[in-house]
């Protein structure tokens, strides 16, 4: 029985969505050229990275952004008008 080694991360990918990440380095322009040097990446997008691809693929910018605030339907709606 043979085990078959899952396919290497594609160092152009997000590894949490599987979309283009945009990442300099894998285009083989220099790092500090890259979105991820002057946006902050979550924690948690990081966490979420698979160990076996953490330091070898880089996270997009969507999955990499801060959470968006919870969702408040009536937050920007005017109170009801009296009856």
């Amino acid at each position: 029985m043979s085990t078959e080694n899952p396919p290497s991360p594609s160092p152009s990918c997000c590894p949490l969505c599987g979309r283009a990440n945009q990442c300099a380095m894998a285009a083989g322009r220099p790092p500090e050229s890259c979105w991820c040097m002057t946006t902050p990446i979550t924690p948690a997008a990081l966490a979420a990275v698979p160990e076996a691809q953490r330091g070898q693929v880089c996270v997009c910018a969507a999955c990499g952004a801060a959470p968006a605030p919870a969702h408040q339907p009536f937050a920007h709606r005017p109170p009801p008008a009296p009856i």
